[in-house]
C-alpha cells in the first residue's frame, strides 16, 4: 500500500473540521424542520416503533433507553435518559413530548429517579410529529451498524422548533431558541400562507412563551431578536405584594428555585438587598409560593426592585436562532423559521399525497379487475373450476379477460361472499370513491395553492386541539431598574487590599481621633495581605479600577458590597473581569469630559496623560489604559484639568514637581514618557496633583509630615528630583505622598487593617529634609500600607437621601 506524506498541520485541520461538523450536525444543533436533535428524534422514533404511544400503557424508561441505545444511539445510557427526562419536564418544555410517570426531577434542581423506577409513553402531541411517517414522507438512513433504518427527520405537523425551542453548544457556535405559544405560532403560519408580511407576523407573535411563566420586559428587544435571529431579552418572575410580604409565584425560565433562594439569602447577608426579615418556601403541587417577609417601615416595592437587580428573579435570556437548514447551520429570523416550516410541510404533504395516490391507483386497478370478473361471473367461475392449479387459473384469467397478474391473483383470492348483491354494491361504491380520491390527489399535486390550503387546515386543527393560553406576559417599558433611586448618595470609604479584596463602608464609621493614637479596626485582612488603597467617594459615582497590567475596569460605587469595619470585603475578581490582574489605582468620577485628563505613573517612572473621554466606553474584561514596558507596572492614576502641577514621590524619599503640560496627551494604547530618572534601588510609589497648599508624606513606620508645596520648585520632567523626606531606620520607606490642606483628615491604614483618621491640621508643618512626627502608633512588627485624605466632617455634611 502506498504511503502519502501529509503535513501534520493539514491533518490536524482536516480532523478538527470533521469533528466540528460532526458535533454541529449530529449532536448540538436542531433541524429547522422538526426542531429536534438526533437523540430526541431517535427517542420518539423508538417509542413509536415500540407502540409506546399515548393511548397505550406506560413502559419502563429503562426499556425505552435500551431500545434507543441498542438500535439507534450508541452513546451513554445516561445521555439518552437525561434527554428523555427533559422531554417529560413541564418546566423545561412548553409542550412536553413525553408523558412521564414517577419522579422526573423538579424546578428545585432535584435529580430524577433512576430509569428503572420511572415510566414513560409518548405525549399525544408528540404523535403529531410522527403522523404519516409510514407513507414515504421522509428519508430513512442506515443506523450505526447498518442493520436497521432510522429517519433523518420526522414528518412533524407540529412547529416544534418554535414551540419548544432548543439549546445547545457546538464547536464555535451555539443555539438558544426560546419556546413560544402554539396558538400564536399557528396563527402566524396561517397568516404567512395568506401572504402576511413581517410586520403583521410580529404583531401576532407577541414574544417567547416560557413554561415557567414570568414576564418579558420591553417589546423592542423582542422585535429586534425576531428580525435578526439574535438578541437579548430580559425575563422577570411574577410576584404578588400583599401587605408587608412579597409572594413569588413564578420564576424566570431555567432558574433553579433553590439556587434563587440561596442567592437572595446571600444578597441579604452582604447587605445588597435591604428590608427582608424572612423567606419561606411554601410551594406544593398546587404551585409555587415563595413568601418573603419585609421588615416594618420598609417599602415592599423597593425590596422587589432590589430582587430584580441583585438576584436571578430578573435575568437576561440570549436569543440565538441557530438551526440546521439543509444540513448547514444558519441564523434564522422569525419569518424565515416560519417559511422553512411551511416549505417542509409542503414537501411532506406532497410526498404523502404521492404515496396515497400510488396506493389509490393500485386499489383502483384491483377493483377494475373485480368489476370485470363480476360482469362475467359464470364464465369466470367455470374457468377457475376447470383449471388444474391456481397458476393455470391465473394465466387463463389473464389471457381470457385482459387482466393483469395482480388482478387475476386478487380475483382468485376473493371470497365467495363478495358475489352477493350488497358486496357488489360495496365494490361499485369503493370504485367510485377511489376514482374521486385519485382525482383530488392529482389536483392537489398539480396545484401548490391547494397544498398550502392543506397546511393551513392541519395547522388550524392543531391549534384547536392543543393550543393553550399564554403564560409569559409582555410588559411595556425598560428592564433596567433605577437602583440609584433606591440607594442614598451617601459618602463612603472604599478600601482595596493588595490581594484584591474590596469593600464599601459608610464614612461616618470613621470618626476623627487625635494624632498619635493607635486607630481602630478598619478591615480584617487575610494572612500576608495588606490594605493597598483607600479613598472616599459617594455611592452614585463611578469607580474606575486601574490594574498593574495597565488596564482599566469600571463599577458604580454602590455595586461594591457594603461591609462593616471588621469585614475584609469581597474579592474584586468577583466584581470585575480582571483575572490575574492587581488593582493599583482607583478613581471616583461623575462623568467623562474632553477637558479632563487621567495622568498615569508607573513604578519605573514613566508618565502619560490621556483624555478621560477615551475611557467612557469600556468593554467586558476591561480596556487598555497604558502600554507598559517589560517589568514595569502602573502604580498611580490621577484626574487633572490639563495644566496642573504634578508631584511624583519615590520610596527612598525623593520627589519631582513638574507641570503636566510637559507631558502631551496621547491615546490609551500609547506607552508614555519618562517622568523621573530614578536612583539605583528606588521606585515611584505615588503621583499627586499639586492643587493644595501642602505635600503630605506618610512612611511605613507611621511617621508623617506636611511641607508647603512652594518648597518643591518646578523642574522639567525626566529629572532626578529633590529630597522630600528622610527615609531610614526610624521612618522606613515612603508609603505615599498626597497634596492636602488643613481642612481635611488623613485616613491612615496599616497592613493588618487598623485605620486612624487624623486631622491634617494636627500634623506638623516642617521642611523637606526632615523626619516628621508620629501619625499613628504601630504595634510591634506592624507597618503602614496606605493613606488617603477626605474633607473634615464630611459625614455630618451629607445627609442621607430619603
Amino acid at each position: 500500500m502506498a504511503v502519502t506524506d501529509i503535513p501534520i498541520e493539514e491533518d490536524m485541520k482536516s480532523s478538527y473540521l470533521d469533528y466540528a461538523m460532526s458535533v454541529i450536525a449530529s449532536r448540538a444543533l436542531p433541524d429547522v424542520r422538526d426542531g429536534l436533535k438526533p437523540v430526541h428524534r431517535r427517542i420518539l422514533f423508538a417509542m413509536h416503533e415500540l407502540g409506546n404511544v399515548h393511548s397505550k400503557p406506560y413502559k419502563k424508561s429503562a426499556r425505552v433507553v435500551g431500545e434507543v441505545l441498542g438500535k439507534y444511539h450508541p452513546h451513554g445510557d445516561m445521555a439518552i435518559y437525561d434527554a428523555l427526562v427533559r422531554m417529560a419536564q413541564d418546566f423545561s418544555l412548553r409542550a412536553p413530548l413525553v408523558d412521564g410517570q414517577g419522579n422526573f426531577g423538579s424546578i428545585d434542581g432535584d435529580s430524577p429517579a433512576a430509569m428503572r423506577y420511572t415510566e414513560v409513553r409518548m405525549a399525544e402531541l408528540a404523535g403529531e410529529m410522527l403522523k404519516d411517517i409510514e407513507k414515504d414522507t421522509v428519508r430513512f438512513t442506515p443506523n450505526f451498524d447498518g442493520t436497521l433504518k432510522e429517519p433523518t427527520v420526522l414528518p412533524s405537523r407540529l412547529p416544534n422548533l418554535l414551540l419548544n425551542g432548543s439549546a445547545g453548544i457546538a464547536v464555535g457556535m451555539a443555539t438558544n431558541i426560546p419556546p413560544h405559544n402554539l396558538g400564536e405560532i399557528a396563527d402566524a403560519i396561517v397568516a404567512v400562507i395568506g401572504g402576511a408580511g413581517e410586520e403583521e407576523v410580529l404583531r401576532i407573535v407577541q414574544g417567547p412563551d416560557f413554561p415557567t411563566g414570568g414576564s418579558i420586559v420591553g417589546r423592542a428587544r423582542i422585535i429586534e431578536a425576531y428580525k435578526t435571529g439574535r438578541g437579548i431579552i430580559t425575563v422577570r418572575g411574577k410576584a404578588v405584594i400583599e401587605g408587608n410580604s412579597i409572594t413569588i409565584v413564578e420564576i424566570p425560565y431555567q432558574v433553579n428555585k433553590t439556587a434563587l433562594i440561596e442567592q437572595i439569602v446571600s444578597a441579604v447577608k452582604e447587605k445588597r438587598i435591604d428590608g427582608i426579615s424572612n423567606i419561606s418556601d411554601l410551594s406544593d403541587k398546587g404551585g409555587m409560593s415563595l413568601v418573603i417577609e419585609v421588615k416594618k417601615n420598609e417599602d415592599p416595592q423597593i425590596v422587589l426592585n432590589q430582587l430584580y437587580s441583585f438576584s436571578d428573579f430578573q435575568k437576561s435570556f440570549g436569543i440565538m436562532n441557530l438551526a440546521l437548514v439543509g444540513g448547514e447551520p444558519k441564523m434564522l429570523p422569525l419569518m424565515e423559521m416560519i417559511r422553512e416550516f411551511i416549505s417542509f410541510r409542503e414537501e411532506i404533504i406532497a410526498a404523502r399525497s404521492r404515496f396515497d395516490l400510488g396506493k389509490a391507483k393500485e386499489r383502483l386497478h384491483i377493483l377494475d379487475g373485480f368489476l370485470i370478473a363480476l360482469a362475467n361471473i359464470d364464465p369466470v367461475i367455470s374457468l377457475i373450476k376447470s383449471s388444474r392449479s391456481a397458476e393455470e387459473a391465473r394465466g387463463r384469467l389473464t389471457s381470457a379477460y385482459g387482466l393483469s397478474e395482480k388482478q387475476s391473483a386478487a380475483i382468485l383470492d376473493m371470497k365467495l361472499q363478495r358475489l352477493t348483491g350488497l358486496e357488489r354494491e360495496s365494490i361499485d361504491r369503493e370504485h367510485a370513491e377511489k376514482k374521486e380520491e385519485i382525482r383530488k390527489l392529482e389536483e392537489l399535486l398539480g396545484d401548490e395553492k391547494k397544498i398550502l390550503d392543506v397546511v393551513r387546515e392541519e395547522t388550524l386543527a392543531l391549534r384547536q386541539k392543543y393550543a393553550q393560553p399564554r403564560r409569559t406576559l409582555i410588559e411595556e417599558g425598560e428592564a433596567d431598574v433605577d437602583i440609584e433611586a433606591l440607594i442614598p448618595d451617601e459618602p463612603v470609604v472604599v478600601t482595596v487590599s493588595r490581594k484584591g479584596y474590596v469593600k464599601r463602608v459608610p464614612l461616618a464609621e470613621y470618626r476623627a481621633q487625635r494624632r498619635g493614637g493607635v486607630g481602630k479596626v478598619g478591615a480584617e485582612t487575610v494572612e500576608e495581605d495588606v490594605i493597598e488603597d483607600v479613598f472616599a467617594t459617594t455611592n452614585h459615582k463611578y469607580i474606575l479600577f486601574f490594574t498593574d497590567k495597565g488596564r482599566m475596569h469600571w463599577l458604580k460605587a454602590y455595586r461594591i458590597p457594603e461591609a462593616g469595619r471588621y469585614s475584609r470585603g469581597k474579592p474584586i475578581v468577583n466584581l470585575l473581569q480582571a483575572e490575574g490582574e492587581q488593582v493599583t489605582a482607583s478613581i471616583a468620577v461623575d462623568e467623562f469630559r474632553d477637558s479632563e485628563f487621567f495622568f498615569m505613573a508607573t513604578r519605573m517612572g514613566t508618565v502619560k496623560r490621556v483624555e478621560t473621554s477615551s475611557f467612557s466606553n469600556p468593554r467586558r474584561g476591561g480596556i487598555i489604559a497604558i502600554t507598559l514596558r517589560e517589568g514595569d507596572s502602573l502604580i498611580a492614576v490621577k484626574k487633572t484639568s490639563g495644566s496642573q502641577g504634578i508631584c511624583l514621590g519615590t520610596r527612598k524619599g525623593h520627589a519631582i514637581h513638574f507641570n503636566e503640560d510637559d507631558v502631551r496627551d496621547v491615546g490609551r494604547s500609547a506607552m508614555g514618557v519618562r517622568g523621573i530618572r530614578l536612583r539605583k534601588g528606588d521606585e515611584v510609589v505615588s503621583a499627586t496633583v499639586a492643587s493644595k497648599p501642602f505635600l503630605l508624606t506618610i512612611t511605613e513606620n507611621g511617621y508623617g509630615k506636611k511641607t508647603p508645596i512652594q518648597e518643591y520648585r518646578q523642574q522639567g520632567r525626566g529629572g532626578m528630583g529633590i529630597i522630600n523626606m528622610k527615609a531610614g531606620a526610624r521612618n522606613g520607606d515612603i508609603i505615599n505622598v498626597r497634596c492636602a490642606e488643613d481642612s481635611e483628615d488623613a485616613i491612615v491604614t496599616t497592613a493588618s487593617g487598623m485605620i486612624i483618621r487624623v486631622p491634617v491640621s494636627q500634623i506638623s508643618t516642617v521642611g523637606r529634609n526632615t523626619l516628621g512626627v508620629r501619625v499613628i502608633k504601630l504595634r510591634e512588627g506592624e507597618k503602614v500600607s496606605s493613606f488617603t485624605t477626605v474633607p473634615s466632617g464630611q459625614e455630618e455634611a451629607a445627609a442621607p437621601a430619603t
